[in-house]
């Protein structure tokens, strides 16, 4: 039988209920029906190693959603695109490989053949279904030779399934299914808040109309329907009410009744066949007219479907609008309480819009540390403050956003000091922003600041590797920040305090030592743990040799290693007299 006879003969038959007003109900979760042992070890396998292993357990499967009353019968082919990508055949331990184009026959004949067995030849219809991973470069060769494997064995319809970017190659994609006689149906991970996943989650952000006006090129092009499927059910409503706006394609839904894990299936609700009727009926008034399961959904669910649509018309009930008016007037309060002690909002984070400029040195270990406490405890307001080896500005930015009536950077490097005036201005603060370069070696403070805060780079350093430099070679990477605490005061305000993060190599003894020596105290106010940074993965023997010669210390978790930062506070010690050392007097 030809494959355009099929399609006059079977799918029409779907055409006509679509005509007559009559609910086409489409079967339930294939894979989860089937024993764990076929393919959902592997998740992306999802049950179609049993068309290797047991077409009879395949048979039984479909069987049941034939006398459960499902009007389309959907192949076990879902993870077709996923066999392609790897070695085109399903391979199972003790069974023969089977090439994808033989499990394609498979699939149809399996569903096909449940379909006379239940007697419903002449009311049933089969789709064959894959996955969005046939969105690929060599998809639409795929799918020219997928037809020619469906010469002898055709299905009534494809159902690309499970899809969620909107990109050109699906449309390519399209085009090529379109070619086939075979009519096609196009369904989405999408709710009305997005791009949705299989546990309700969103990602992508805001879309406005892109999904429908997606919609609206699906029906230019000639796809048969569109319809949403694989999300929680309690995501689907709104769905065709929205693409209703877009479209006058027939438009279904099938969502999942649990989700799966490591374990297994889990139901995520105890949803039975009544409660399903319920939500059946709900999307139906909204005006599906294609209504089926995905995952999860069982003969038993399928069966109160069939029975609470028969007779039903689709409605008009725009569902998410009503919903969306009454949360608006009602204004109930948040479940989850998403701002700081200080009353500010911290989803989204608010952080400083940066950009950095070429060359520019990122963030290191500390950096976010530091602004973090910066932005939390509101450390700046109303005082002169200084930011010292500034890189792209973040601190300077946020001591400026905190309230500090002037702010001046100083970095080594020029670009950085562009880099920090450049995000000054983007933040909105240039005009209490200074910046300039500076080496923190001769460098000597002319004024004092209330806030002086620094992240700098603590990179120790094997004097044999040492290049050729006007700085110290750097053995134990305190360096800089030995420079700092030197100059700390004459730079800082009597009554101010500095923000230095120190990570754990840096040994404790030596930054007390230095600290008493001039004349100032510091307070550990916050610590993390950071991956060690590639800059010292290669210096092995080097750290090995740190942390024998001193209090230097990293974490170790098997063959990882990681540093502690700490987040010191460091303050004039008013009960000491000054000392005799001169203060930038560091060896």
């Amino acid at each position: 039988m030809s494959t355009g006879t099929r399609k006059a003969r079977g799918y029409e038959r779907v055409r006509g209920a679509f005509a007559a007003g009559r609910c086409v109900v489409l079967d339930g979760g294939i894979a989860t029906e089937l024993p764990h042992r076929h393919g959902q070890d592997h998740e992306r396998l999802w049950g179609i190693e049993a068309l290797a292993t047991d077409l009879g357990e395949v048979r039984g499967m479909h069987r049941r959603y034939v006398d459960a009353g499902a009007d389309v019968i959907t192949t076990n082919t879902w993870a077709l695109p996923t066999v392609l990508e790897n070695d085109n055949s399903i391979r199972r331990d003790h069974y023969r490989p089977v090439h994808w184009m033989e499990a394609a026959r498979r699939g149809v004949r399996a569903a096909r053949e449940a379909i006379v067995q239940g007697g419903r030849e002449a009311e049933c219809v089969v789709a064959f279904s894959l996955n969005g991973d046939l969105d690929r470069p060599d998809g639409p060769e795929s799918v020219a030779l997928l037809a020619r494997a469906l010469t002898e064995t055709p299905p009534d319809l494809i159902l690309l399934e499970t899809l969620s970017v909107l990109r050109p190659s699906l449309f390519t994609l399209i085009e090529a299914l379109l070619e086939t006689p075979i009519p096609l149906w196009v369904s989405f991970r999408r709710c009305v808040h997005g791009m949705c996943g299989v546990y309700g989650q969103h990602w992508g952000g805001p879309e406005e109309d892109a999904f429908g006006r997606a919609a609206r090129q699906f029906e230019d092009l000639g796809v048969d329907a569109l319809l949403v499927n694989c999300i929680p059910p309690d995501h689907v409503d709104g769905m065709v009410s929205y693409l209703r706006d877009f479209t006058d394609l027939p438009l279904g839904v099938y969502p999942n009744l649990g989700y799966y894990t490591d374990a297994g299936w889990r139901s995520e609700t105890e949803i039975g066949g009544a409660e399903y009727a319920m939500l059946v009926k709900r999307w139906r008034e909204e005006g599906a007219q294609i209504i089926g399961g995905c995952c999860g959904t069982k003969p038993e669910h399928i069966a109160a479907a069939r029975e609470a649509l028969a007779g039903t018309a689709p409605g008009h009930i725009r569902r998410w609008s009503a919903e969306q008016d009454g949360l608006e007037s009602a204004d109930p309060a948040p479940a989850c309480d998403w701002r700081d002690s200080r009353g500010r909002r911290l989803v989204p984070l608010p952080f400083p819009r940066l950009s950095r400029h070429l060359g520019v040195t990122g963030a290191i270990p500390g950096s976010y540390q530091l602004w973090r406490h910066l932005y939390r405890e509101g450390i700046g307001a109303h005082q002169r403050c200084l930011d010292i080896g500034s890189g792209t500005g973040l601190q300077t930015v946020q001591l400026a956003l905190n309230g500090a009536t002037h702010v001046h950077a100083i970095d080594l490097d020029e670009r950085a000091v562009a880099n920090t005036l450049d995000n000054a201005f983007r933040n909105g603060v240039a005009e209490r922003v200074t910046a300039a370069k500076a080496d923190i070696y001769p460098w000597l403070p002319g004024e004092r600041y209330e806030v002086i805060a620094a992240s700098l780079p603590q990179v120790p350093t094997d004097p044999r590797a040492q290049l050729q430099s006007h700085r110290p070679t750097d053995y134990w990477g305190r360096g800089l920040v030995d420079q700092v605490l030197a100059k700390l005061p004459l730079a800082l305000a009597p009554e101010g305090r500095a923000y230095l993060t120190l990570t754990s190599l840096l040994a404790g003894d030596q930054t007390d030592e230095l600290i008493s020596r001039m004349g100032l105290r510091g307070e550990v106010v916050d610590w993390d743990v950071e991956e060690l940074p590639a800059a010292l993965a290669g210096q092995v023997e080097h750290l090995n040799e740190l942390q024998r010669l001193s209090d230097a210390y990293c974490l170790t978790v098997g063959d990882d290693n990681a540093l502690v930062i700490y987040l010191l506070e460091v303050r004039h010690d008013d009960h000491r007299p000054e000392s005799a050392a001169a203060p930038w007097d560091v060896r």
